[in-house]
């Protein structure tokens, strides 16, 4: 099943293409973009924090009251330790025994780099530039060789994510068991799904947008993902904007892929990290969580996640909880 196209807001004009295509963007209107959802300056000059100040004391008092059953549900893959096409860099795990105080004890020593296709985890924003800075106006090259002063994952952690989050489960809304690697989703499709399920996404949300990539693997096998991935398509950043979502999440990277943005793969990674100052969930388990959302009949729950405390980090590893 794919979906529609449309024409991007902000008066961007797009070429529609055949069914299933992503819209076709320039670089020109990609750059214009940027400036059009740009939050840098919102919550002042050294805000390090984005989005996430989106998450008000009342946001999490409301987000706490979503919780009924106490149903814990986690959103992270187990840490993949083999090596495949998507996984050039397998999570590292040793064991070891030793002697203490009169005890015999095990200990681990872990290893991951996590960016990429594999691993669960959360981006920050000194992931991607755009020009030569990220969010906020952090020069690109203050990320070597520890890291920004700005900016780091740190900031997240302080006091982690926690607020309402919001499942679009896009092949249930559509009445198909996956979404064909390639498909865009626009911001059309996403009002579609709220009209349907009478939810409005709202001001610190965490908008997670399940498109079946892990149910695909199961009926047929991996696939060459960096080639054909169903995402949201680069233009879905302005509704993220005007919406003022807090968070954005995927069980593939969020951006479809090919993005249709000229000389861009990952446009809406760019776009949010460094326009809108926006945290990304890459490659979430969203099979269960689809799965508790539908036998509870709820499309909304709490969310709760909570990166490591890596000063000038770029993102971190995380198991994310939504709890009904």
């Amino acid at each position: 099943m794919r979906l529609m196209p449309i024409l991007l807001v902000f008066l961007i004009s797009l070429p529609v293409l055949a069914a299933g295509e992503p819209p076709l963007m320039s670089r020109a209107d990609y750059d214009q973009l940027m400036k059009d959802i740009s939050n840098w300056g919102r919550w002042g000059n050294d805000d390090e924090l984005g989005t996430l100040n989106l998450i008000t004391d009342k946001k999490r008092k409301r987000a706490a009251r979503l919780v009924k059953k106490g149903i814990s549900v986690s959103l992270a893959l187990d840490l993949n330790k083999v090596k495949d096409p998507l996984n050039q860099n397998p999570f590292l795990h040793e064991v070891g025994t030793s002697e203490f105080g009169g005890h015999q004890v095990a200990a681990d020593r872990y290893e991951v780099e996590y960016h990429g296709f594999a691993h669960s985890h959360m981006d920050g924003l000194p992931h991607f530039a755009h020009k030569g800075y990220f969010y906020n106006g952090v020069p690109y090259a203050a990320a070597i060789p520890t890291g920004t002063k700005k900016l780091g994952i740190h900031n997240a952690g302080i006091k982690g994510v926690f607020t309402r989050g919001v499942l679009v489960d896009m092949p249930a809304h559509l009445g198909v068991d996956y979404l064909d690697p390639g498909t865009a989703i626009t911001a059309d499709d996403i009002t579609d799904w709220e009209k349907k399920n009478r939810v409005r996404i709202g001001s610190g949300d965490v908008l997670l947008i399940r498109t079946g990539r892990w149910e695909k693997v199961r009926q047929d096998g991996q696939w060459n993902f960096l080639e054909k991935a169903a995402g949201l398509h680069a233009s879905v950043a302005s509704f993220l904007r005007e919406r003022d979502v807090a968070v954005i999440g995927c069980d593939g990277v969020s951006d479809v892929m090919p993005s249709g943005v000229e000389g861009r793969v990952n446009p809406l990674h760019e776009l949010v990290l460094v326009g809108l100052g926006m945290p990304i969930l890459d490659n979430l388990d969203l099979d269960p969580l689809a799965e508790v959302a539908a036998a509870q009949k709820r499309t909304t729950f709490l969310y709760v996640g909570a990166p490591l405390r890596v000063p000038g980090g770029t993102g971190s590893p995380l198991n994310p909880l939504a709890v009904f």
